[in-house]
């Protein structure tokens, strides 16, 4: 991601054209078409106009996982849009997921930590002006009772993760054999040839 480098950002508008040139296109981010509740600040980054692999960009503000942007190859197989598609569609509920959840815990967090203090009689700023924390023990109680609220929303996270990995892999496999079989074939008429 040179792009992104201190002193290279003017390369960005250069960098950042469409993505017209036959043979390496990547798939559009939909990433943004469902946050409703977590706006993400969706990177500007752009690969390279000639690369044909996927990407992987700098960190979401709120979900903290890195977007992918997904190589399309000019001849692209229905089994490996297929592929794509998943692949894109498990980033977009994930990174949904995790921006919903981080959103969800600092929110909770801070509504502890306020209570908290107003039960000790403090205020949000110590008397030296800083901002007034928690030991380690009262967060303890926090994350404790987060993690038990949150326990069937996790274990439903993980239930679909796991399918969604699983199902990916198949594709793969799946595409991998599609590709040794094209190979073979190709090998077979040259021969025959």
């Amino acid at each position: 991601m040179a792009a992104l480098r201190p002193g290279r950002k003017t390369l960005l508008p250069v960098l950042c054209r469409a993505f017209t040139g036959r043979g390496c296109q990547l798939a559009p981010e939909r990433g943004t078409e469902r946050r409703d509740a977590a706006p993400s600040r969706i990177s500007r980054f752009c690969p390279p106009r000639k690369s044909c692999h996927d990407w992987i960009g700098p960190p979401d503000k709120y979900s903290n996982l890195r977007p992918v942007h997904f190589y399309i190859p000019e001849n692209e197989s229905p089994l490996e849009q297929k592929l794509r598609e998943l692949r894109q569609e498990t980033q977009e509920w994930n990174q949904q997921f995790w921006a919903n959840q981080n959103l969800t815990f600092h929110k909770e967090k801070e509504e502890f930590i306020h209570s908290r203090l107003k039960a000790k009689g403090l205020g949000l700023r110590a008397e030296s002006g800083q901002k007034a924390t928690l030991n380690a023990e009262e967060m303890a109680d926090f994350y404790k009772e987060f993690l038990s609220k949150n326990f069937r929303k996790h274990m439903y996270y993980n239930r679909d993760w796991y399918k969604r990995n699983i199902a990916i892999t198949f594709f793969m496999g799946k595409v991998a054999l599609e590709r040794i079989w094209n190979k073979l074939r190709l090998k077979q008429k040259k021969t025959s040839s």
